[in-house]
């Protein structure tokens, strides 16, 4: 089994919504306002409709639920999914509340895409697995998402 590098992307982040203190921990809503995918199969922009729904645990981890549509730049729409954990330590908690960023070995990152569509060019993505790894970047966050061969 290997992973090659399919695509990356940037998700420009809104304004967090914080609900603190719940029984499971912190919750944090988060709108995804824009975003480019770029890749040698998959490009495009983030469309519609999305954002995190991150939960932060009393064990110092974020829990990663994440929802958007990619629209390729040749017309085709992905539905793409996530979760993932996140470690939330020193820098990534000055990341996230500056302009600073942190680079993919700065914390544990990682995320379990899906991505489905009824477009018969990519109708592939429907039966593939993929793997990523993410930082905090200036405007949200960035991605290095992987195919499992």
């Amino acid at each position: 089994m290997d992973l090659e590098l399919e695509f990356t992307y940037e998700a420009e982040l809104g304004e967090p919504l914080m609900l603190p203190n719940g029984p499971y921990g912190t919750r944090v809503v988060v709108p995804a306002v824009g975003g480019q995918a770029k890749g040698d199969r998959i490009s495009g922009t983030f469309v519609g409709g999305g954002g995190d729904w991150l939960l932060v645990g009393p064990d110092g981890w974020g829990r990663l639920d994440v929802r958007g549509q990619l629209q390729t730049y040749d017309g085709a729409l992905l539905y793409v999914t996530y979760g993932g954990v996140l470690e939330m330590n020193e820098k990534v908690m000055a990341a996230m509340t500056s302009t600073d960023e942190t680079t993919f070995d700065d914390q544990y990152f990682r995320t379990t895409p899906r991505l489905e569509t009824g477009d018969e060019r990519y109708a592939w993505v429907n039966q593939t697995i993929f793997a990523a790894r993410g930082r905090v970047a200036a405007k949200g966050v960035e991605y290095e998402v992987y195919r499992v061969t």
